[in-house]
């Protein structure tokens, strides 16, 4: 297991668990009594780790989460970042409202992309998630090929593409999931994309960069999924999180929930080996390791982390507690 350090959202700062030299792990909170929505760390600089805020925009870490300091967007509730795989320094942030903002810079200057505003359909998206009820970014996906790609899910609203670094924006992308939960590209493969959310099958995925989209259904008995993502050298091998409802879901303890595997379009397996079933805590973070093909992470939100080095056949629980991951957790190698 090459994972060294996690990083997760409890609701109430940011949960830091490291593993030392000798494998014990260590986890501390930081920022307490900050809002921190979201996490993303800096592909292309190990060190650097992104957080964004309810109340104070964004914060940047160059030391791997220790320390954190501001890095623009002051005042706004940014609810996604991502940071490019392509191009160094270049981050991209979503917030409530439904708003997209770049840097090139690495957070000390932002621009927004005003294109997104002009969407024509955005006067329907409507997010019930938490008041006062408005639509907000819930995931920004990067090509690992093409940085001029970008696609953007929107919480009870729809998933859109551009195809030129945001200077314009398509409409809601047929077959996607309009209550987008989580979205992402494959780590390295740019016609692979993925989704999760709260319509529809409560997974989709794309094959043509975010194009057009597919529900695969078969072998699934519950259609409210929230985390998803693939295997780093298979993209036709991906997981996805799902509950029966948002009611069992977002539950204390009695989410309902299991982790499936779909593989070369195959029917959708339940993952046992292991894992509880079903899982009373949602797993709202499903993570791979880009250098071992084959592991699979997942972030529970009772805090407990699993880990699977076998494409989620068999698992075990690791040894730390995030405390509670509320919505993101990021991982780094030692």
């Amino acid at each position: 297991m090459n994972a060294g350090l996690f990083l997760a959202t409890p609701g109430d700062g940011i949960a830091r668990a490291a593993r030392n030299a000798n494998g014990a792990w260590s986890v501390e909170l930081l920022l307490a009594g900050q809002a921190v929505r979201c996490l993303a760390a800096d592909p292309l600089n190990a060190d650097v780790i992104y957080a964004g805020t309810d109340a104070n925009g964004v914060l940047r870490s160059n030391d791997r989460g220790l320390t954190w300091g501001p890095a623009g967007l002051s005042g706004s509730p940014v609810k996604f970042i991502a940071a490019s795989r392509m191009e160094r320094g270049t981050i991209y942030a979503g917030t409530k409202p439904a708003l997209v903002f770049v840097s090139r810079d690495g957070g000390n200057r932002w621009t927004e992309l005003a294109a997104f505003r002009r969407i024509f359909s955005r006067r329907f998206w409507l997010s019930p998630a938490e008041p006062p009820f408005t639509a907000y970014v819930q995931g920004i996906a990067l090509s690992p090929t093409n940085p001029q790609v970008i696609v953007v899910g929107i919480e009870f609203g729809a998933v859109v593409r551009s195809a030129d670094g945001g200077k314009t924006w398509t409409g809601h992308r047929h077959g996607a999931l309009r209550d987008c939960h989580s979205i992402t590209f494959h780590p390295s493969d740019g016609d692979w994309v993925y989704e999760a959310g709260g319509s529809g099958t409560g997974v989709a995925f794309s094959r043509d960069a975010g194009e057009t989209w597919q529900q695969p259904k078969s072998g699934l008995d519950r259609h409210y999924g929230w985390a998803c993502t693939a295997d780093p050298v298979r993209p036709e091998v991906w997981y996805a999180s799902l509950s029966p409802n948002p009611f069992k879901a977002h539950s204390e303890k009695d989410a309902q929930a299991y982790i499936v595997r779909s593989i070369s379009g195959a029917a959708w397996e339940k993952l046992g080996g292991g894992l509880p079933q079903p899982l009373n805590y949602m797993p709202y973070a499903l993570l791979t390791d880009p250098s071992s093909p084959g592991h699979v992470y997942a972030g529970l939100s009772n805090g407990d982390v699993w880990h699977s080095a076998d494409l989620g056949e068999t698992w075990q629980l690791l040894p730390l507690n995030l405390k509670g991951i509320h919505r993101m957790m990021i991982m780094l190698l030692k």
